[in-house]
């Protein structure tokens, strides 16, 4: 029983498969409170610290994505919270910067499927593909999961039949337009605001918001 209830409860992210996911075929210690905040002093920011799993056996890329295409990611769980503001993010130096590519404002993640698209210009290479989710209701926490994915260089065709088909925003916005991902509520200044869905002090250029009910962050935030 306690099994379920720890595996049921919050919220998090199952593909891309997340480093420790136990949907993740190269994992062999699982983190079976995968889906639990991270913690309020910061000291396993980012990525529940597993970023550091990055190339390691158990850090191998789940997922192969091109520049310019449409994707999404999925998330499960029980507790959501009355939902929320969620961002998705690349970094590509190891979890020292990230930069947001799409922002859910209110809502999310009160489905399990969500959809991106990656900007044409977006770097190939090895990266991390971060979840942040900022609950409405609760304590003030940070939600984020991380998986190692492989970007490729934009195929024109391919691209613009997937943004077509799945999305039907443009991602011509370059990659060094968007900002950097919102953080908060993990000791850096920053706090958001229970019973709202917080509004990104800067979402991008690629934005859903759905919410009745918003409010900026509180503090020094980004």
């Amino acid at each position: 029983m306690g099994f379920v209830s720890l595996t049921g409860a919050h919220m998090q992210m199952t593909n891309p498969a997340p480093f420790r996911s136990r949907h993740n075929p190269y994992t062999t210690d699982v983190d079976w409170s995968m889906n639990g905040p991270l913690e309020a002093s910061g000291a396993n920011f980012p990525c529940k610290g597993y970023h550091r799993l990055l190339n390691t056996p158990q850090g191998r890329s789940v997922a192969t994505w091109k520049a310019g295409g449409s994707y999404t990611f999925s998330v499960e769980g029980s507790a959501t919270h009355n939902g929320g503001s969620c961002q998705v993010s690349l970094s590509y130096d190891g979890g020292k910067t990230f930069t947001a590519i799409r922002s859910y404002v209110g809502g999310c993640p009160l489905k399990s499927t969500w959809p991106f698209t990656l900007p044409n210009d977006t770097p190939a290479g090895e990266a991390l593909f971060a979840w942040s989710w900022f609950n409405n209701l609760g304590n003030r926490e940070m939600y984020m999961n991380c998986a190692h994915v492989t970007i490729q260089p934009r195929d024109s065709a391919a691209a613009d039949a997937d943004a077509a088909a799945i999305d039907e925003r443009s991602p011509a916005d370059p990659f060094a337009s968007r900002p950097a991902m919102f953080t908060a509520n993990v000791n850096n200044g920053c706090s958001t605001v229970e019973t709202f869905d917080v509004l990104f002090p800067q979402p991008g250029p690629d934005v859903d918001n759905i919410s009745r009910r918003t409010s900026p962050p509180r503090g020094k935030c980004n």
